[in-house]
């Protein structure tokens, strides 16, 4: 392996040098991590113990922890833990000697990324370290957007008068259609399909589901969506994908699964985006059933980034091939040097781990020109199309 200096071969070309902890009682591991690490552009620091390693992490930060189980005065279990309790999101790879089957358990219960057993294969740690890094820094970076980007939640209401609404907003529902293009020259790539009901009290998607979450209909609302958004699909382009967005509880639903649901017949078209906007930690099978969904031949897109901030648990447990940038995030992108350094850090982060940037809500040209040049693959907005009944005709 090179040094940082090459695209995509160290830890994240571009960026700071990235500073990895190493944790081993062993002195002879950790001098021989230490030498491998450094020679390709790592700052390592290193501790003898699992306490040492807490302190070290309270004063200094880090991009990666890479750690022995088997240690004085704290496991690597136990410093793990400590670790989730102060910062949910740094990496933290975890080697054994002596690998045993709750021991991983319990690492991956406490998001460890990763489990190795001793003696550690080199070239497969900085491989592992690499992802490591670059998925911390994008997890901190969705930090800073949803600080940035945070908003205020809607109001209550009568429970009675909801449902009624609810009703009404169920029965009228339709999808309107949004084209997503190619950045590289405005090429159709996919339709996006967007909830529509005509119940004024529910006056936007963000009303309908809210009412859904409120009254325990979530299910509902996802079987009608996913059944609605297939239905016109005959008729688009044959080489376009469909973009369906997914509540988090959406993955609860067995007939999200099911074979001979409306959106099982065309799966090799279809992106699932699951929101950042709601969080992971109530699906305690979430990697299971990505596993199944990519099965069914599912592709699986994190949406909303920027709005909603869940660190680096969607990314590990989804392990997405897209992600959208939240339009909140892209408007004004050309007269924001915050958020256009904040977008060409996330962009080039995701190039690397091999996913596909979309930039959600671009209105402008000199939006446009600016996505583009920090480097997101898909552009979708109103500068494109309006969403509309199947399908609209893109600009560019």
């Amino acid at each position: 392996m090179s040094d940082l200096t090459g695209l995509g071969t160290g830890p994240s070309a571009g960026f700071a040098k990235p500073r990895v902890l190493v944790a081993d009682d062993d002195e002879d591991v950790r001098g021989l991590i230490v030498r491998a690490l450094s020679a390709v552009g790592y700052e390592v620091l290193t501790v003898a113990n699992g306490r040492a390693a807490i302190e070290t992490l309270e004063q200094t930060p880090v991009d990666a922890v890479v750690s022995d189980i088997s240690m004085p005065e704290l496991t690597g279990i136990e410093m793990l833990r400590a670790i989730r309790n102060r910062d949910p999101d740094v990496p933290v790879i975890l080697v054994t000697g002596s690998p045993d089957v709750q021991t991983a358990i319990q690492a991956v219960q406490l998001g460890a990324l990763q489990y190795l057993t001793k003696p550690v294969n080199l070239e497969e740690l900085k491989r592992i370290l690499q992802r490591a890094v670059r998925l911390g820094r994008i997890a901190r970076l969705k930090q800073e957007a949803f600080t940035l980007l945070s908003d205020g939640a809607l109001g209550g209401g009568d429970l009675l008068a909801l449902e009624a609404s609810f009703e009404r907003a169920l029965s009228t529902l339709w999808m309107a259609y949004q084209p997503i293009v190619r950045a590289s020259d405005g090429s159709l790539f996919a339709y996006e399909a967007l909830l529509r009901s005509r119940e004024p009290s529910l006056p936007h998607p963000g009303a309908v589901l809210d009412a859904a979450e409120r009254l325990h209909r979530l299910p509902d609302v996802g079987r009608a969506v996913r059944a609605a958004a297939a239905a016109p699909m005959s008729a688009a382009p044959a080489d376009t994908l469909l973009f369906v967005n997914l509540h988090s509880q959406d993955l609860l639903d067995e007939a999200l699964l099911a074979k001979d649901a409306p959106l099982s017949a065309i799966a090799d078209r279809v992106v699932l985006e699951i929101t950042e906007r709601a969080a992971l930690d109530e699906v305690k099978d979430a990697r299971a059933r990505m596993v199944q969904l990519r099965e069914r031949g599912f592709r699986i897109a994190v949406d909303d980034l920027g709005a909603g901030y869940a660190g680096l648990t969607s990314f590990v447990t989804l392990e997405p091939e897209l992600v959208k940038l939240d339009m909140t995030l892209i408007r004004g992108i050309d007269q924001h040097p915050t958020k256009r350094k904040l977008v060409g850090s996330v962009a080039t982060l995701c190039r690397e781990l091999g996913l596909l940037v979309v930039a959600e809500g671009v209105e402008t040209r000199a939006e446009r020109d600016a996505v583009v040049e920090c480097g997101c693959d898909l552009v979708q907005g109103y500068l494109v199309a309006k969403p509309g009944p199947p399908f609209p005709i893109t600009t560019w």
